[in-house]
């Protein structure tokens, strides 16, 4: 993915790849020196999740337009992304050729860019009775101790938070992940790319 992208954004004169990084903090720190228009970002950034990505990339003053090119076709997930400060979404198996230089010369004219499946998924999404809810840090935060293993009064001491307000939480998730119980939760949540190192975009 990583060589396909570059190969497409090489083989069009009006684009300079500026650079590579297969880690975050690579990323982080080659976003303050090269100061890039556009980052192009996908699932080689092991153990990161797209929200994160988002997240640390967005709390920088130099602003490039944020793409992200993953597997997950959730329309909710895509809604956050959006939230979060990604400009366009890329999903993996529609054609990068055709839609990662129409996503850049897009999302450069300040408008946000879904390749076909994205945006037919987030359509659907915001047809769902579910897309009032979203996953803020709070429950991401949950989600990822409920992953580790950690128990609801576990979570409550180390966040700090009413025992009801975790369970509220824990349920919440079930519901939005459509699970029974916290194995098909964690799951369907790492089949989604929301876990970090378990499956990410």
């Amino acid at each position: 993915m990583l060589l396909g992208a570059r190969a497409v954004l090489e083989a069009d004169h009006r684009f300079t790849v500026a650079g590579t990084a297969r880690a975050l903090n690579d990323l982080l720190a080659m976003r303050v020196s090269a100061r890039p228009d556009t980052i192009v970002v996908g699932d080689w950034l092991a153990g990161v999740d797209a929200l994160t990505i988002a997240t640390r990339v967005r709390r920088q003053s130099w602003m490039p337009r944020l793409i992200l090119i993953g597997t997950v076709m959730d329309g909710l997930l895509i809604r956050d992304l959006f939230k979060a400060g990604v400009d366009g979404y890329l999903y993996r198996a529609d054609d990068l050729a055709e839609h990662l230089t129409l996503a850049i010369d897009t999302t450069l004219r300040n408008r946000p860019y879904l390749s076909p499946t994205a945006n037919a998924e987030y359509l659907v999404a915001m047809q769902s009775p579910a897309r009032d809810w979203q996953l803020d840090d709070e429950c991401r935060d949950i989600l990822r101790l409920l992953a580790d293993g950690q128990h609801i009064g576990a979570i409550a001491y180390e966040k700090k938070l009413p025992l009801r307000r975790v369970y509220w939480v824990r349920e919440k998730l079930r519901q939005r992940f459509g699970a029974q119980t916290n194995e098909h939760l964690i799951h369907r949540a790492s089949a989604e790319g929301f876990l970090n190192g378990r499956l990410s975009i």
